[in-house]
């Protein structure tokens, strides 16, 4: 074995596996498009695929499926960080979907999470896009752990765990008929610790909420729940003021900080290290309600 591949660390193949997947999806599908948020993992995605394409263009424009119940400092982000690349930004909304009558909601603040599925095969179904590439990791959830790199939706923009097709010696097959449609996930074998040692190697700018700030919480089943108008504190909580940061970003109806006060890559790595409990299972209310939440999201047509 040659020294230089000696030399390459397990980010590196990490890496050149993730832009491998990027430019085979570029090449095999007719309208692909990159599914972008302003969250980590969809900031890992834009480097890959600038390191993949540079200095050309991206062969797919970005999407994101807003919910109308973001983080500020998100949205802004996502909209900044688009401008720099020079890169087409769709938006569409959960709001939109709503107004449509294809999203009918019980009460006008509940969680528009799960939502996002049906304003995602809408856009999908209007744009044409047979392959969504998203930041997805395996070791988020059990339900994600079951996905192919290349993950066939139907017709019906649903998913089949037990219909998966196989994908050995990393051959992706990402053919389609009109109106089925892949979800690809280039780090899929990535973890969270790896995904903040390569935020830390590449020095990617991500949203100012993910370091230590200060936030007005309160406790509610074994979670942080930050206090804003969509969560208010409920009779008897006590509001307190903590140091905390978010480990996923998200609705905001669902999505909870931790306790921290890491303030750059290097101490969130020191923190992420020796955690037990995965991001999801530590910050998203709608993954609480039961284990099969998610598999039942995604079977809808969820990301």
């Amino acid at each position: 074995m040659s020294t230089a591949l000696i030399a390459r660390t397990h980010l590196d193949w990490l890496e050149s596996e993730a832009i491998h997947i990027l430019r085979e999806v570029a090449a095999e599908c007719a309208r692909p498009v990159l599914l972008f948020s302003g969250g980590k993992d969809s900031c890992v995605l834009l480097r890959l695929a600038e390191k993949a394409f540079r200095p050309g263009r991206f062969p797919f424009p970005l999407m994101h499926i807003d919910t109308g119940h973001n983080f500020p400092e998100v949205i802004a982000f996502r909209d900044r960080r688009a401008a720099e690349l020079g890169e087409a930004l769709i938006v569409r909304s959960v709001e939109d979907s709503i107004a449509r009558g294809t999203v009918v909601l019980r009460h006008a603040n509940d969680s528009r999470n799960a939502a996002q599925a049906t304003t995602l095969l809408e856009s999908i179904a209007e744009f044409g896009f047979d392959a969504c590439i998203g930041g997805a990791r395996r070791d988020e959830e059990k339900a994600r752990a079951k996905e192919r790199i290349c993950s066939f939706r139907d017709e019906f923009g649903q998913w089949d765990p037990k219909a998966q097709r196989p994908e050995l010696w990393n051959l992706y097959n990402t053919r389609v008929h009109p109106g089925e449609n892949i979800r690809v996930f280039p780090i899929s074998n990535w973890t969270e610790l790896d995904v903040w040692q390569y935020i830390e190697r590449e020095g990617l700018d991500l949203p100012s909420i993910y370091y230590a700030h200060e936030r007005e919480v309160v406790r509610r089943n074994g979670l942080l729940v930050p206090v804003t108008p969509l969560t208010p504190p409920r009779e008897g909580e006590a509001v307190e003021r903590l140091s905390v940061r978010f480990r996923t970003v998200g609705d905001v109806s669902c999505t909870c900080p931790v306790a921290s006060a890491a303030a750059t890559p290097a101490d969130i790595i020191a923190e992420t290290a020796v955690t037990t409990i995965t991001e999801r299972g530590a910050t998203r209310m709608d993954d609480q309600t039961s284990e099969a939440s998610m598999e039942r999201r995604k079977k809808q047509g969820y990301f």
